[in-house]
């Protein structure tokens, strides 16, 4: 084989694992949550509003609270929008961060910690910073101690 039929094959087959893992972002981990199991008793698992992936409500809020009126799936700017901005904010890499080619949204966490009320997760974008913020986590915590570790 000659020099450049090799550096065709192997753009050939970049391409091709950089479309796999493309597909397999769309399907099983956009919502970041893809266990069918909650990550603790008492939360449970509840579809995303548009019903594209699985999302996980912890506690539950009281009427009056405005974590009663999030929905899982939401973007931060819609749930900003709707009950005003978080107090405090967290963001960490995940695994997926180091994943050659992947191009989903979870390769970051968003934790946003609003006072008296509790900690919503939302994936934090691609490891080029793009990408929506879609909630994926609703900790009720009035009391505080809703952090991940």
């Amino acid at each position: 084989m000659t020099t450049r039929a090799i550096i065709f094959l192997m753009a050939g087959l970049t391409m091709l694992a950089g479309c796999a893992s493309q597909q397999e972002a769309r399907t099983s981990t956009q919502g970041a949550n893809a266990s069918a199991a909650p990550s603790e008793p008492g939360a449970r698992i509840v579809k995303s509003r548009d019903g594209s992936f699985e999302g996980e409500v912890i506690g539950t809020p009281s009427p009056s609270s405005r974590f009663a009126k999030l929905q899982i799936g939401m973007t931060m700017r819609e749930v900003s929008s709707l009950i005003g901005a978080p107090d405090d904010m967290i963001r960490h890499e995940t695994g997926k961060r180091w994943i050659p080619f992947y191009f989903g949204n979870d390769a970051q966490r968003l934790q946003v910690i609003y006072r008296n009320e509790g900690c919503l997760t939302y994936t934090g974008g691609n490891v080029f910073g793009g990408g929506d913020n879609e909630l994926i986590r609703i900790t009720v915590a009035p009391k505080g101690g809703c952090l991940d570790t």
